[in-house]
């Protein structure tokens, strides 16, 4: 079975639209796209290497693949040459084109979907941006693995990492390192239901 691992910018306030650049979603009337671009060093740059991996495929909803596709087919570097080589999995309905290289849609329900997806034999399963997928793949408790870049910014509106549907869970936090401009990468993995306890006087 595959394992799913969640990487993805946040504002301190959990904010994950738009990290990329002004245009890149102004739904909602978003207006500070490009919020983390200001922020990235030599370092940082090693550590989303790290938190990547070696070895998946990438899972988009359709937002993130439409920018995606605009952009890696045209880019030669080391991450373009991987994400143009493997395959790509989106979650994004019957219009949604496909024609990036080793791209395929996946249809019906969206969690049922991804579970029949990680139930097959091949690489783990990235998820970069894709907030929406990403809240119904949380309430159905399949994301294993999830990374939070946390930039030092507050941004007050746009879409979430976490909403109301999110199932409630406890994560254990497996690595931690922060860059020069206060950029912090988290390593999380699921660590079963949320340990209640009391700070009540007998």
């Amino acid at each position: 079975m595959r394992k799913l691992r969640v990487a993805t910018f946040i504002s301190m306030d959990g904010v994950m639209q738009g990290p990329g650049g002004p245009n890149e979603d102004r739904s909602g009337g978003f207006e500070l796209g490009g919020w983390n671009v200001t922020f990235w060093d030599e370092a940082l740059g090693g550590y989303m290497v790290e938190v990547m991996g070696e070895s998946y495929d990438l899972l988009l909803g359709r937002r993130t693949y439409e920018v995606f596709a605009a952009h890696w087919p045209r880019v030669d570097d080391e991450t373009g040459r991987y994400f143009n080589a493997i395959n790509k999995y989106i979650v994004g309905g019957a219009g949604t084109d496909t024609s990036w290289v080793n791209s395929y849609r996946l249809d019906g329900d969206a969690a049922q979907a991804v579970q029949a997806l990680k139930a097959t034999e091949g690489r783990d399963l990235l998820i970069q941006g894709s907030s929406e997928l990403i809240h119904a793949l949380l309430a159905a408790d399949l994301i294993d693995e999830l990374t939070t870049l946390t930039f030092p910014v507050v941004l007050g509106r746009g879409k979430r990492l976490f909403d109301d549907g999110s199932k409630a869970g406890a994560w254990t936090l497996t690595r931690s390192r922060t860059n020069t401009t206060g950029v912090v990468v988290s390593e999380y993995i699921r660590a079963g239901e949320v340990p209640i306890g009391s700070f009540a006087l007998d």
